[in-house]
């Protein structure tokens, strides 16, 4: 028998995961390149709007206002949500290349562990229970809300025999989901308080939150990167299955249970700050793995780049789309919807 006969053959999946992981020049280069880009999105986030403020006067207005109008808009209005921007961005597309990694499942997205539905629940409770309408007393609720649904999700998914495995974790996050969402429409049938608040929160935008907003969540999107980003060797240790983990030596119960920590600190922060936003925590790393490679040491870093390059550009897209402004989770609905179905079209939804 020749040799070539006797060499294994590599299916065409295998050999495109592993392709990137011959060019490591050019993954740092993309790292590179994603930096520039991140910058040249702050800048644009600072500089175009319905008032478009000239190039040259954004710096002097950020580090040095002088009281113009320029400097009023760049300082007041536009700096906290581009800071929100890149902090919800980071948070958003960590969380989601965390979640799918996770699950093996390349269509994962936070929302899957029940987040966005408990912290949807809590911000309705506080609305129509507490007449709360304070942007900060939202962000504590939503956050203890999005905290409490991962903490169920994955005590309901541990029991049993076999303990903690991704399809419990899938089912038991689609079922908490669908209660959380029940409850909360009830409860905004009962209150239209609840409802008129909960509508604006909903929309997901980064427009009317000012600089103490992202202050206070800084903390735990900072956490959840920190933590998410040191997974990343026992991620990949836990692709390739709780039995190989094991003999690498990962612990998947323990690495799940910090995925799922990172997640709730990352989306939870993130929604509670501006409301649910859609398709970066699916998209982003799914797109990054299309350049780096199932390697979590890359694509975490990548979806930490790309995501707030992404929300950015929507921001910027919704603000010169129509006369008056289109919210960002609108644009990242409509970009994210059909991208969703080009994917499934093409039947390119393994497990990871």
């Amino acid at each position: 028998m020749s040799l070539a006969r006797r060499t294994p053959r590599t299916s065409p999946a295998k050999a495109a995961a592993a392709a990137p992981a011959r060019r490591p020049a050019a993954r740092w280069a993309g790292l590179g390149v994603l930096a520039v880009l991140l910058l040249l999105a702050a800048a644009a986030s600072l500089a175009v709007g319905a008032e478009h403020v000239p190039i040259g006067k954004v710096a002097p207005a950020v580090f040095a206002p002088d009281g113009s109008r320029d400097a009023l808009i760049v300082h007041e209005l536009r700096l906290p949500r581009t800071l929100l921007g890149i902090g919800v961005g980071v948070a958003l597309g960590l969380a989601g290349a965390v979640m799918q990694a996770l699950t093996r499942n390349p269509l994962a997205e936070p929302g899957l562990l029940g987040v966005n539905g408990g912290a949807a629940l809590a911000v309705v409770i506080v609305i129509g229970a507490f007449r709360a309408d304070d942007v900060l007393v939202y962000v504590w609720a939503a956050f203890l809300g999005a905290a409490g649904a991962a903490v169920l999700v994955h005590a309901i998914g541990a029991r049993g025999r076999g303990g903690t495995s991704p399809a419990r974790l899938v089912l038991a996050g689609a079922a908490v989901n669908a209660v959380f969402s029940a409850l909360t429409a009830g409860l905004m049938l009962l209150s239209p308080r609840a409802f008129n608040g909960f509508r604006f929160w909903q929309v997901g935008t980064l427009a009317g939150r000012d600089t103490a907003v992202f202050v206070r969540v800084l903390p735990f999107i900072a956490a959840g990167t920190v933590l998410a980003l040191l997974l990343a060797r026992p991620l990949n240790a836990l692709g390739l299955g709780d039995e190989a983990g094991r003999a690498l030596g990962a612990h998947p119960a323990r690495t799940r249970a910090l995925g799922a920590l990172a997640v709730v600190l990352l989306c939870g922060a993130a929604t509670a700050a501006v409301g649910p936003i859609t398709f970066l925590g699916l998209a982003v790393p799914y797109a990054v793995r299309a350049f780096v490679g199932p390697d979590q040491r890359w694509v975490l870093p990548y979806s930490l780049l790309l995501a707030p390059v992404v929300l950015l550009a929507a921001d910027i897209a919704g603000r010169v789309a129509t006369p008056g402004e289109l919210q960002t989770g609108i644009v990242t609905a409509f970009l994210g919807a059909p991208l969703f179905m080009v994917i499934v079209r093409r039947g390119r939804t393994r497990e990871l």
